[in-house]
C-alpha cells in the first residue's frame, strides 16, 4: 500500500503538472517532513487511513490555504498569489512549516473536511453540450457542492471574437475550448437545483472561505472565475440539498415536466459513488419512461492513463455519445463532433 509521504509526493507532481508549482512544492516539502517525523506527522496523524480518493494531500494544502485566507499567516501569505504574494515558490515550505506549529491544532481539525472546489471550468463543458439542446432545459446536478456550475448559463464563453452566454457576466472563460462546440441552440435553463452529501451554501463567509481555500493558489484565473461565480451566487438561486444521488433523482425525476428536457449532469464526482448506488442511478434513468439527457465528465481509463471523457446518454433509447476530451478542471475542451441526437 502507498504511503502517505508517497502520495503526497504523488499529488505534489500532479499538481506541478496542472500548473500549481507552488502546491507543488508545498506537498514535496511537508512529504520531506513526514519522513522526517517532523510537524506534518503531528497534522496529518488522525487521517493516515484515509482512502486516496478523500485527497488527504489536497485537505493540508488547502487547510494552509484557508489560513492565509482567513490572515492568520501573513509570512506565509507573502507566497501566495491568492492574497497578492510574490515571493519565491522554492523558499515557501520552510515558512509553511512554522505555520504548521503555530497552528497545529487548527490544521488538524480543518483536515476533517472533504475537498470541495467546485471548479468553475467545468462550465465549458456543461454550456457547450447544452447548446445542442433545443428549447428550454431542467437541470440536475449530482454531486453539485456549491452549485456554481448550475449557473452555467450567466458565464461568458469566448471563442475567438464570438461570445456566447452572457457577456456581461463578471465569468469569462477566455477560448475554452481547443475547436468550436457544435452548438445548434441558444441555452435556456428554466429549473436548476442540485445535490450533494455536504453541500456548500456559496452565499456565506464560510462557504466562500471553503471554496476559495481549495483552489490552488497560485492559478489566479482559476481563482477569479470563482470569486465572480461568486458573486453571481449571490443573485441566482440554485439550490443544492443534502441528499445522495439516488434519492435526488428519484424524488426529482417523478416530477413530470411538459415541454422541456430534463439534463442530468455529474462532473468528477461519479468515482466518489458507491458502486451499488452507480448501478440504481443508471437504472432508475433507463426506466424513467421520458425522455431526458445524461451529460458527464468523468475521468476513464484510456492506454494505461486517465483522460477525462464528455459523454452524453439519450433516455429512453439508451444511445451513448463521446462528446468532447477535457482536463479535470474543464478547458481546453476538444469536441469531437458528435451532437447530442435524443
Amino acid at each position: 500500500m502507498t504511503s502517505f509521504g508517497e502520495r503526497m509526493l504523488l499529488q505534489a507532481e500532479q499538481c506541478r503538472l496542472m500548473g500549481s508549482p507552488l502546491t507543488g512544492a508545498l506537498l514535496e516539502g511537508a512529504a520531506a517532513d513526514l519522513r522526517a517525523g517532523g510537524v506534518v506527522a503531528d497534522v496529518v496523524a488522525p487521517y493516515l487511513d484515509l482512502p486516496p480518493g478523500a485527497v488527504p494531500s489536497l485537505r493540508f494544502a488547502g487547510a494552509l490555504h484557508r489560513l492565509v485566507l482567513e490572515r492568520k499567516a501573513p509570512q506565509l501569505a507573502l507566497h501566495y498569489p491568492s492574497v497578492g504574494g510574490t515571493a519565491p515558490v522554492e523558499e515557501v515550505w520552510p515558512v509553511a512549516a512554522r505555520t504548521c506549529h503555530e497552528h497545529l491544532p487548527e490544521l488538524r481539525q480543518l483536515m476533517a473536511r472533504p475537498v470541495q472546489t467546485n471548479e468553475v471550468g467545468r462550465s465549458a463543458v456543461l454550456f457547450g453540450a447544452l447548446g445542442m439542446i433545443a428549447g428550454p432545459v431542467r437541470l440536475l446536478e449530482v454531486g453539485a457542492s456549491a452549485g456554481l456550475n448550475l449557473r452555467c448559463d450567466h458565464f461568458a464563453y469566448t471563442a475567438g471574437d464570438l461570445v456566447l452566454g452572457d457577456p456581461t457576466s463578471p465569468v469569462v472563460l477566455q477560448d475554452p475550448w481547443e475547436n468550436p462546440p457544435p452548438v445548434q441552440h441558444g441555452v435556456q435553463v428554466v429549473e436548476r437545483r442540485g445535490c450533494d452529501p455536504n453541500p456548500l451554501d456559496p452565499t456565506t463567509t464560510d462557504g466562500r472561505l471553503t471554496l476559495t481555500s481549495y483552489v490552488w493558489a497560485d492559478q489566479v484565473a482559476r481563482l477569479q472565475r470563482l470569486r465572480g461565480a461568486l458573486d453571481i451566487a449571490a443573485r441566482v438561486p440554485a439550490p443544492v440539498e443534502r441528499a445522495g444521488a439516488l434519492e435526488f433523482l428519484t424524488r426529482e425525476l417523478a416530477r413530470p415536466r411538459d415541454e422541456v428536457t430534463t439534463v442530468v449532469w455529474h462532473s468528477v464526482v461519479w468515482q466518489y459513488v458507491e458502486p451499488a448506488e452507480r448501478a440504481a442511478v443508471d437504472q432508475l434513468l433507463q426506466h424513467v419512461g421520458r425522455p431526458l439527457v445524461r451529460i458527464s465528465l468523468e475521468p476513464e481509463a484510456v492506454d494505461g492513463s486517465y483522460v477525462f471523457r464528455v459523454h452524453a446518454t439519450c433516455y429512453p433509447s439508451g444511445r451513448r455519445v463521446h462528446l468532447a476530451d477535457a482536463l479535470g478542471h474543464g478547458p481546453p475542451v476538444r469536441w469531437t463532433g458528435a451532437r447530442i441526437e435524443p
